[in-house]
C-alpha cells in the first residue's frame, strides 16, 4: 500500500510540475493602435508589391516561408504579454525601410507567436506609419497552399 501511495504522489507531484509545459501559450491581442491588422486574402493580394517580414527564428524562415519574405528575426526575452518590457528584446530596425511611411508586414508563426506583435509594436512606437500584422503568418499563408521557399 506505501509503494501504491509513493507511486501516486510521485505521479501528482509529475503532472503539476509539467502542467505549464502542457498549457497553450496565451493569444496575442487581436489588434495595435497604429498598425493594421490584415488576413490571408489581404496579403495575398498584396503579395510581390509588399515587403513582408518574417520575424520568427532564422531556422524556422530556412526551413520554410512565405515566398519573398524577408528574414528579421526578434530575439525575445520578455514577458509574452501586451505590456513586455521592450528593454529586454531585439528587433534590428536596420532590416527596415528607412522610409517609415513605407507599407509593410510583419508575420510569425499565428496568434500565439508573440514575435509579430512585438515587432508591429516596436515599428509603431518607432514611428512606422503603415504597419501591416499578418497576425495568422507563416501557418494559414502555408495551410492556404499559397508559395512558400
Amino acid at each position: 500500500m506505501k509503494k501504491l501511495s509513493a507511486v501516486t504522489m510521485i505521479l501528482a507531484v509529475t503532472v503539476v510540475l509539467a502542467a505549464p509545459v502542457w498549457a497553450e501559450k496565451p493569444l496575442t491581442p487581436e489588434s495595435y493602435p497604429g498598425a493594421k491588422v490584415v488576413d490571408t486574402n489581404w496579403v495575398k493580394s498584396k503579395h510581390g508589391n509588399i515587403k513582408i517580414y518574417d520575424v520568427r527564428k532564422k531556422g524556422e524562415y530556412v526551413e520554410a516561408h512565405i515566398a519573398g519574405a524577408i528574414s528579421s528575426p526578434y530575439k525575445e526575452k520578455s514577458e509574452k504579454s501586451a505590456d513586455f518590457d521592450r528593454s529586454l528584446d531585439k528587433l534590428d530596425l536596420s532590416d527596415f525601410p528607412s522610409n517609415k511611411s513605407e507599407p509593410i508586414v510583419v508575420q510569425c508563426n499565428g496568434a500565439r507567436c508573440w514575435k509579430s506583435y512585438k515587432s508591429t509594436v516596436w515599428l509603431v512606437d518607432d514611428g512606422y506609419t503603415n504597419v501591416h500584422w499578418y497576425r495568422d503568418g507563416f501557418p494559414e499563408w502555408k495551410r492556404a497552399g499559397l508559395p512558400v521557399e
